[in-house]
């Protein structure tokens, strides 16, 4: 479901009110490129143990591995993004999504890159294929073959 409403106040409402299944979208950021043309996308959903470099904010060019996304409060925190409190404890830096680039991916996960990139799908489709599957070259053949064999019969018929 898209905003429909022009009034700022409804907007930040339904950003708020968001179920979290959608906010996961919004947690992307986009990527280094190198790995646009590795993957052949332009963004991509962060996740835990994705490399990403912070592009704007006072730890600008800082770089470090996600050690949590909240899907809540929409932030990132990073592993080298800390900061210390009066008792001396660290608690990690949340950063929102949109000013991070991914500059290395975690390839764990199988269904996160079950897709083709599109420079594959593109050279997929230059080839025709049929219902079958086959492709037309081999269909014509078969035919023809179909065609030789028919021919024969009647050939052994007349005889």
């Amino acid at each position: 479901m898209a905003i429909e409403s022009s009034k700022p106040k409804k907007q930040r409402k339904y950003l708020y009110s968001k179920p979290l299944h959608k906010r996961q979208k919004d947690l992307s950021g986009h990527l280094s490129k190198k790995l646009r043309q590795a993957l052949g996308k332009r963004s991509l959903q962060l996740r835990k143990g994705d490399t990403v470099r912070v592009m704007k904010g006072a730890k600008r060019n800082s770089e470090g591995k996600i050690m949590s996304v909240d899907y809540k409060k929409s932030t990132v925190c990073i592993e080298k993004l800390t900061r210390k409190k009066t008792d001396g404890t660290e608690i990690p830096l949340p950063v929102k999504a949109c000013n991070l680039l991914v500059t290395d991916v975690d390839r764990s996960d199988s269904r996160r890159f079950k897709k083709q990139p599109k420079g594959e799908k593109a050279a997929g489709k230059h080839e025709a294929k049929t219902e079958t599957g086959k492709e037309p070259i081999e269909k014509e053949k078969a035919l023809k073959s179909v065609k030789e064999l028919k021919a024969a019969k009647d050939a052994a018929l007349k005889k």
